[in-house]
């Protein structure tokens, strides 16, 4: 299973100031226990933000520029690559796609579920914004709302099994 998982705001902000503009627990948590024992995949940028491999997982970096290795790490140069490398080197696990821009608008035509979570704030001057996407070829749920201060729900876009997935 090829997953995507992202919050974003309602203005559809991702990222301000090479940063997530919000901290949130429960939305950490979901992250946490989906991606857990499995692949994650994010762009460089994302993976220099959080600065180090994510433990209990595996980690395949996209980026032409600089390459990670290590235990649990690895780099590709494309989206495309770093699903093959999954594939090949991590049989048996889900793949999550985690960020940056570049990375999910790459991954989007891939993936075969995305996990939003909606936060529900407005964010001035965000500068990377979630890709669109079409609806169309996704079946969508609304899950759990939740937050004290700041409230977010959980939604779930599944591929419809009639809509053309692109092969990996």
């Amino acid at each position: 299973m090829i997953g995507l998982i992202v919050a974003r705001s309602t203005n559809n902000v991702i990222g301000k100031k090479g940063c997530i503009p919000w901290n949130i627990d429960g939305e950490k948590q979901q992250f946490k226990e989906l991606t857990t024992g499995n692949v994650v995949v994010m762009g460089r940028k994302t993976y220099e933000e959080i600065g180090h491999p994510l433990p209990g997982r595996k980690t395949i970096v996209v980026s032409r520029s600089k390459n990670f290795e290590g235990e649990n790490l690895k780099t590709a140069g494309s989206v495309k690559e770093a699903l093959a490398l999954a594939d090949r080197e991590y049989k048996g696990c889900d793949v999550f796609i985690a960020g940056g821009f570049e990375v999910y608008k790459e991954a989007i035509p891939y993936v075969d579920v995305m996990y939003i979570t909606e936060i529900q704030i407005n964010i001035e001057d965000g500068d990377v914004f979630f890709p669109e996407f079409d609806k169309k070829g996704f079946d969508f749920s609304a899950g759990e709302r939740a937050g004290n201060e700041i409230k977010y729900i959980r939604t779930i876009y599944k591929r419809r099994s009639n809509f053309e997935k692109t092969d990996c």
